[in-house]
């Protein structure tokens, strides 16, 4: 593993000195009285109860490591939560799909075995546990908003491809569509869910009801007493019709919605996450302390003024706790609920993300200490809990929460060695990206909180009250006046929060197009120039999946977003080159795109083009080169 940064080219292990006869050696390293106080300084116990600095053991490069370990065991339970037995559930202790026998219709599933789409009529699928005791919960990640019947079922259940969930006397389930609930007959139930809304699924087997949460909302109790005892136990089912989409979070990853009482049906990975919150503990203790060696003291400061500076002491302290704490940042849950909160609090002050250094010092650090496969798998996993973050936060007048994921976004992809890895294996590969450029359409007005931004309604004086032209067109009086006034200013302030979004996004595509990058190989520019001609084919062409291609609304975001970041690098060369054309004056002629000349799915456009080119003029540019 190496550095290809400004920094030293070394692997975490080098940095660990092989006895006390090597560190005069090297240089930079402070006195042992001072190294013993920082180290204890950084590596506090958890513990109520420590001796006073006069009385404790001196501690040195070559304890640390046995130390650490000590603490890191500090409260940990005696085996970890996930391998022990869960009363009121039988299953896997990893809960996911049930791909192998429970299912019924075709389906495509994820390969994490957690997302599913339909691909028949009425396809149907079950979890791989079940409860039979208890209060439990697990969430579903509404990614369209069509046909879908989502709850529990047992084991009896049989289903086909007009009979799902809900419709068999022992299995219960909600429709957002329809907005009904579902046990062999149907009533009216709960509210209209929308793509990007969550659905907390709960059932209290003590009491014998189920009842359903909508981004966190109650919607109440839909069923009572179920059917409980020896011989019963639920599964959580989906049954839902073609091409409409889900994913499932038993507990994988923290839930975004906590039902106080009930359990996830995935037990968190309480040791891990508990060394995770310690470890980054001790990293925050390094990022806010000095060592003053003229003065032989600690000195306090503040975090977001550290800058990796490549002292010894600071570097051999952070290789023993990245020791640890890399393997854990490969894990899902750890990386969302550690990782992603840690970097988000450290852009909650505000600013520009260019006045927070620290994400950039930080990913140097990872880079530096963490092998390539382990920061490729986090960036991967904190990436992909990014854009959930982004897709599934509910819609507020001042879309805080899009704001506050996009940020973090544009802080990482600012990290020039991060960007290029994300654009070359995840960003296009793995992840469906352009979803950050999509503004979600409140589908709830009052939940939204669009009322209190726009609180009166307004139409031209013109038309009548049901759009219709009047015949004789009227003066507006002074009532209507003050309410036109009030909806303009009420859009006017929407605008406002709407144009910070597509800024940043705007933003995250210039990263993208980036073609001035400091390191070495191919430019950030053509790395995405490569993925978005491969995105366009697989968009354009006809044999596409229909399954797994952009949804038209999220595209005209997307290209709109691109557009105005095209325009902006246009516009910058103008400056350097007088006598160009701004952007503002190019065009496309309008024709082009009604009188049947250009050919938009002809993928000769798109990508086979150059290579056209040099096979027919493969003579004279062999001549030229000559």
């Amino acid at each position: 593993m190496s550095s290809k940064g400004g920094g030293p080219a070394l692997s975490r292990r080098s940095y660990r000195l092989a006895s006390d006869m090597d560190k005069p050696k090297v240089a930079g390293f402070v006195n042992e009285k001072l190294l013993s106080d920082y180290l204890h300084h950084v590596f506090s116990s958890s513990k109520p109860s420590q001796p006073v600095a006069a009385f404790r053991k001196q501690l040195t490069f070559q304890d640390l490591g046995a130390h650490l370990e000590r603490l890191l065991c500090e409260g940990e339970p005696a085996e970890d939560s996930r391998d022990l037995a869960v009363d009121g559930r039988l299953g896997p202790p990893t809960v996911v799909l049930d791909h192998t026998s429970g299912f019924e219709g075709l389906l495509l599933v994820d390969d994490d075995l957690l997302g599913v789409i339909g691909h028949s009529n009425f396809s149907s699928i079950r979890a791989t546990t079940c409860v039979f005791k208890g209060k439990w919960i697990y969430e579903v990640l509404i990614s369209s908003q069509g046909l879908m019947q989502i709850g529990w079922c047992t084991l009896n259940c049989r289903f086909n491809q007009e009979e799902g969930v809900g419709d068999t006397p022992d299995s219960y389930a909600y429709d957002g569509n329809r907005v009904r609930k579902w046990n062999v007959t149907t009533t009216n139930y709960g509210k209209s869910w929308a793509a990007g809304d969550i659905v907390s699924c709960l059932i209290d087997l003590d009491e014998g009801t189920i009842s359903f949460c909508l981004n966190g909302q109650s919607l109440g109790t839909a069923f009572s007493n179920i059917k409980i005892g020896p011989g019963f136990a639920y599964f959580p089912a989906i049954s839902l019709s073609f091409k409409e989409s889900v994913a499932f979070n038993f507990g994988s990853r923290p839930l975004r919605y906590p039902v106080e009482g009930y359990m996830p049906l995935q037990n968190p990975p309480a040791a891990d996450l508990l060394k995770a919150q310690r470890l980054l503990g001790y990293v925050k203790n390094v990022l806010s302390t000095r060592i003053d060696v003229q003065e032989g003291k600690l000195v306090e400061k503040e975090c977001s003024s550290w800058q990796l500076q490549g002292e010894p002491t600071v570097l051999v302290t952070l290789a023993h706790i990245f020791n640890c704490f890399a393997p854990l940042m490969c894990k899902v849950y750890l990386v969302e609920d550690v990782l992603m909160n840690f970097l988000l609090g450290i852009l909650e002050g505000g600013g520009s993300v260019d006045e927070h250094p620290l994400i950039q010092q930080l990913l140097d650090l990872f880079w530096l200490l963490m092998e390539d496969y382990e920061v490729n798998e986090c960036l991967k996993q904190l990436m992909m809990s990014l854009l959930r973050a982004y897709r599934f936060s509910p819609i507020i007048p001042d879309l805080g929460f899009q704001i506050h994921y996009l940020r973090l976004t544009t802080a990482i992809l600012r990290h020039e060695k991060s960007r290029k890895y994300l654009l070359s294996n995840v960003l296009f590969d793995v992840l469906r990206s352009v979803v950050f450029f999509y503004i979600k359409t409140p589908l709830r007005v009052k939940e939204a909180g669009l009322e209190e931004l726009i609180p009166t309604t307004w139409w031209p004086s013109r038309f009548d009250k049901e759009g219709k032209d009047e015949r004789e067109p009227r003066e507006e009086s002074a009532e209507e006046r003050l309410r036109r006034r009030a909806y303009e200013r009420g859009c006017q302030r929407l605008r406002k929060r709407i144009e910070v979004v597509e800024e940043l996004q705007v933003q995250i595509l210039k990263l993208m197009l980036n073609n001035k990058d400091k390191g070495t190989g191919e430019a950030s520019r053509y790395i995405f120039l490569n993925k978005f001609r491969k995105f366009l084919q697989e968009n354009a062409s006809n044999r596409g999946n229909p399954t797994v291609l952009c949804p038209p609304e999220y595209m005209v975001c997307f290209l709109h977003r691109l557009i105005i970041a095209v325009r902006s690098y246009w516009d910058e060369g103008k400056r350097k080159t007088p006598g160009t054309i701004s952007s503002e004056e190019a065009y496309v002629p309008p024709q082009l795109f009604y009188n049947g000349k250009v050919d938009y799915f002809d993928l000769q456009r798109l990508g086979g083009l150059l290579s056209h080119l040099k096979k027919t003029l493969k003579g004279t540019l062999n001549k030229e080169q000559n």
